[in-house]
């Protein structure tokens, strides 16, 4: 898939992440609390991938993912990504998800596979 993914910086996505969800009226703390669920991460440590240069391989390496991640179904990027091999893009296209379902207003609680 993408090689591109190995490369690229968590901080150089957050932003727009912010941006998307807050633009559909929706929090930053809200996709921090998204952030967290999926990788197990505090606001405080989002934060600190948010402002520094890692990658997203070394994000998700410090990641402890949830238990229920697997539960995400459905399609991102033209992928379904519970079809993606690639253990690290599949991760990357679980955030993104989590944070479009978050941006077209699902409740939190489905969002987070309550």
């Amino acid at each position: 898939m993408s090689q591109r993914m190995y490369t690229m910086t968590f901080s150089s996505v957050y932003p727009h992440y912010v941006t998307k969800v807050e633009r559909k009226g929706r929090t930053q703390a809200e996709l921090d609390q998204v952030i967290g669920w999926l990788t197990g991460f505090d606001t405080a440590q989002i934060h600190a991938y948010a402002n520094d240069e890692s990658t997203f391989p070394e994000f998700f390496d410090a990641a402890t993912l949830h238990p229920n991640a697997g539960l995400i179904k459905g399609v991102i990027c033209g992928y379904r990504v519970e079809d993606i091999e690639d253990p690290l893009v599949q991760k990357v296209r679980y955030l993104d998800k989590l944070v479009d379902e978050l941006a077209k207003g699902k409740a939190m609680e489905k969002v987070l596979r309550a």
